[in-house]
């Protein structure tokens, strides 16, 4: 073999080699504090390092949308807690989204999901972005196909789940990956777990929130600060989206949306269904003096006052929700 192509051939091997060590799988499960429940995966989806190197490799692949611009993570940035900061999303073709972005923080311990929680699990979940028009646009079977022309994610594909890159494959690794999307050290984490102490301010703030008198916690509770039920805030008086409705057909659930966690706030705004309201001010703002009443509205939320100083100690305590630590996880990023 002549000398130039025995150094192209051994430049190509190493190539491939490099390459092969690059996708060698690594895999990532988040430490979580005892407040927390088990991080469980489903029986006929468990956790695997190579399910979990599929999932993030399909999460930020661009063949996913139907004209190959646009992934999972275009929407889902890590530096804005997996949300984009715009009051709704951009698809294909910049077609313009119905709903506000939702955090993935958590999505594995909720019941079910989209704000009308149409869906039970996240392997159905994964089916919406991809198929919808003004999202991906694209056909899940045609991704598969799309996915299965290119030789790293079908090798990773075999080694995964014991068979070429297709609708199932594709849903169940994206879910494994997703449900690795944990926040939990945030303050209020650290303060739970005795390793620091509120300040004055986000102390008087803390006791605010979990007062009678403002009842916050009557819907946001628990370690996520959700309780996920599906209910209306009182947003407007006449919502052009129907909400749930348009899952059931039942009036009772005319503008009634998921219960958001309040982790993260700093990173997530614009904040409600429709991305309408884009500060904590104006979100305090909005039960304090703009609720609307709804037919739906939910029995549990009510009007109440705050003095300067209260609405500032309020606002201290809700950051205490921010995680630094995921917002700047490694290995969430691309």
């Amino acid at each position: 073999m002549p000398i130039k192509q025995l150094y192209i051939a051994i430049v190509f091997l190493c190539f491939l080699s490099c390459r092969e060590e690059d996708q060698s799988p690594s895999g990532y499960l988040p430490d979580l504090p005892a407040h927390f429940p088990e991080l469980k995966f489903p029986e006929d989806n468990s956790y695997t390092e190579e399910r979990w190197e599929l999932g993030k490799l399909l999460f930020y692949s661009n063949l996913l949308s139907v004209d190959s611009t646009l992934n999972c993570g275009s929407c889902h940035q890590v530096e804005y807690a997996f949300t984009d900061q715009l009051s709704l999303p951009i698809g294909v073709q910049d077609r313009l989204g119905d709903r506000n972005v939702t955090s993935l923080s958590n999505v594995a311990y909720h019941p079910y999901y989209t704000r009308d929680g149409a869906l039970t699990t996240l392997e159905m979940q994964a089916l919406v972005p991809i198929q919808e028009h003004a999202e991906f646009d694209f056909n899940i079977v045609a991704a598969g196909a799309r996915l299965s022309m290119d030789p790293v994610i079908t090798e990773l594909s075999r080694r995964a789940y014991d068979r070429e890159p297709d609708p199932f494959v594709i849903t169940r690794a994206l879910s494994t990956f997703q449900r690795t999307i944990v926040s939990s050290n945030a303050k209020y984490d650290r303060v739970l777990e005795g390793e620091l102490t509120f300040t004055e301010l986000e102390q008087k703030g803390y006791d605010l929130f979990i007062s009678e008198r403002l009842g916050c916690q009557g819907c946001h509770n628990g370690f996520d600060f959700t309780d996920y039920t599906i209910t209306n805030n009182g947003l407007y008086l006449e919502y052009s989206d129907p909400g749930r409705y348009q899952v059931t057909l039942d009036e009772a659930d005319r503008a009634t949306f998921k219960v958001p966690s309040l982790r993260n706030l700093s990173a997530t705004y614009p904040y409600m269904h429709d991305g309408s309201l884009h500060s904590l001010s104006e979100v305090i703002e909005h039960y304090e003096t703009g609720i609307q009443p709804h037919a739906n509205l939910d029995a549990r939320i009510k009007t109440f006052s705050l003095l300067d100083s209260e609405r500032s100690a309020l606002e201290a305590f809700l950051l205490t929700l921010d995680d630094i630590q995921f917002i700047g996880n490694p290995n969430y990023l691309e």
